[in-house]
């Protein structure tokens, strides 16, 4: 999704020499356990607070973080500078206030306005996409397939959202919403490699899921959410969805991508954005009946097409430029 993360990765003997089967182990985590939370976020709407829940959610698995770390390393276990503390809240917010956030936003209320579960993931999995026209930006120049690829992937995310007839399949409004998020999520992730960032990842993720949660609270207490959140009111089945958000999506997950952020080419790390979604919309459809059009399958397969041309002209790339610099030995990357 960016250029490799040097800056966050620390040392590059360290990031050459992480065995391939814990990356791809951290990988088929966020594969699974992020695809399946888009229908957690749907079912915990349903009478949570969107933003609310993202709250719990957020602090609380940061606070289990910070608890286990505290155990286990000791005192001084999540101590950081000042300048790798602003960083990780920096890029906490962009993640997960604006990344998360803005997704829980447009998977609620009733039908016909909230995005659909599988339509969220794939319009967050133009991530990759946003990237590049990030990394272009700032002076690198992506190879010829790369912008072909982009072309291809926002030509899909047009295709999704054109009304078919004289209606919508997708809520414009929410499928706007999800774009800034992942426009958000976007920036959050190339920034985390080119800024100063805590060293440890569960650390930095600690620190971002904080951040991200202070943040979220401020703007549920403008919305008036925590003045009329009523626990008493909420379902069974709600709060075992936020419970399963809280450990597999944040705590497991969320850690799981941060490591690979650190530890694997960003390249390859961008790869969970194509297949999330395919995760996302089998389980909608499966567990909730969300519809599957012929329209959803078309723009979603010319997306994941777009993304996935992408990430295989991005990874021989990286790779190369790494091999002839010497950080990279055969495999160690892949």
């Amino acid at each position: 999704m960016s250029s490799s993360p040097t800056s966050a990765a620390g040392p590059a003997g360290r990031r050459a020499s992480t065995p391939a089967t814990l990356i791809w182990t951290a990988l088929i985590v966020v594969y699974l356990l992020w695809g399946s939370t888009y229908l957690g976020i749907r079912i915990a709407v349903e009478t949570l607070p969107p933003l609310t829940s993202a709250v719990l959610r957020f602090a609380a698995a940061g606070l289990v973080l910070a608890v286990v770390l505290r155990l286990r390393r000791g005192p001084g276990a999540l101590r950081v500078d000042r300048r790798q503390l602003a960083s990780a809240a920096f890029v906490g917010v962009l993640l997960l206030a604006g990344g998360n956030g803005l997704v829980v936003l447009a998977e609620s209320g009733p039908p016909g306005v909230a995005v659909p579960s599988g339509i969220a993931a794939l319009l967050v999995a133009t991530v990759p996409l946003l990237v590049v026209l990030l990394r272009s930006g700032t002076g690198d120049r992506p190879p010829v397939w790369t912008l072909v690829g982009v072309t291809v992937g926002f030509i899909g995310l047009v295709l999704l959202v054109l009304p078919a007839g004289s209606t919508s399949v997708v809520p414009l409004v929410g499928a706007l919403t999800v774009v800034a998020a992942a426009a958000s999520w976007s920036v959050g992730s190339f920034l985390s490699g080119r800024i100063r960032m805590p060293a440890d990842p569960f650390v930095a993720t600690v620190y971002e899921m904080l951040a991200g949660a202070l943040v979220l609270a401020v703007v549920a207490a403008g919305r008036g959410e925590l003045r009329d959140f009523h626990p008493a009111a909420v379902s069974t089945r709600s709060w075992l969805a936020l419970g399963y958000l809280m450990v597999a999506g944040s705590v497991v997950a969320f850690s799981a991508y941060v490591w690979l952020l650190h530890n694997a080419p960003i390249s390859l790390v961008s790869t969970y954005a194509y297949v999330n979604p395919a995760v996302a919309v089998a389980l909608g459809a499966l567990l909730v009946a969300e519809p599957i059009t012929a329209q959803t399958l078309v723009g979603g397969a010319v997306i994941v097409a777009g993304v996935a041309l992408v990430v295989s002209t991005e990874r021989p790339r990286r790779v190369a430029a790494e091999a002839r610099s010497g950080t990279a030995p055969t495999g160690a990357r892949r």
